[in-house]
């Protein structure tokens, strides 16, 4: 279903506990620097949080929410909607690495954006769009991207397996309205119960990475 949930259900939670990735995980060993500005594709649940998360990251310039993994004809909300098109709902990252790295960004990603436990779903949101996925742009970013899990999986870092995985395939920016959508829409009872934790547990939990 998509970001349709009954009033009952927002209200409850809001007030449940931190979900799994509300932790700060270890950073991630394999983490060679780059050069020049970078971008990174991350999927992990409905985009509007993971946007609200990374643009508050120190070294970020840009977020960007679309989708990835499908073709361009597709990739527009209603078909990615109907779960066929093999689109997952993600966020391309301008991202200036001499201030946060791609490693760093990978944390963020692990221990407050989404919960890389949940096979092809994220809270309320069920449905491949929603799968937890990587889309390396590099090489580079590829083997740290697999070291880091296998970094994670090996200090079991998660009580349930990471579910998490690497794909390829282009992104393309999804429809004007859902851009900046926490920004423009703070009080919007999913931004609320789902995205404004997600939000403050990156203040709370990982101070040095927010901006000024």
């Amino acid at each position: 279903m998509r970001r349709l949930l009954s009033l009952a259900f927002i209200a409850i939670a809001a007030c449940s506990s931190a979900s799994a990735t509300e932790r700060v995980v270890p950073a991630a060993r394999l983490d060679p620097p780059a050069a020049g500005q970078q971008t990174a594709v991350l999927a992990g649940g409905c985009f509007w949080g993971l946007e609200a998360v990374f643009e508050r990251v120190k070294g970020v310039s840009n977020v960007v929410s679309g989708y990835a993994g499908g073709s361009r004809e597709d990739a527009n909300y209603e078909r990615v909607s109907s779960e066929v098109t093999k689109h997952a709902e993600a966020v391309r990252i301008t991202y200036d690495p001499k201030v946060v790295s791609y490693g760093t960004l990978l944390r963020v990603y692990f221990s407050v954006a989404h919960d890389p436990t949940q096979l092809n779903r994220q809270g309320p949101d069920v449905g491949t769009s929603y799968r937890s996925a990587i889309f390396p742009q590099t090489k580079a970013q590829a083997d740290v991207a697999r070291a880091y899990i296998s970094q994670l999986t090996s200090a079991h870092a998660f009580a349930r397996p990471i579910v998490t995985k690497l794909e390829n395939g282009p992104f393309f920016a999804a429809e004007a309205y859902h851009q900046d959508f926490m920004r423009r829409n703070p009080n919007y009872p999913y931004i609320v119960a789902h995205d404004v934790p997600k939000v403050r547990a990156l203040a709370q939990l990982m101070p040095q990475l927010v901006k000024g």
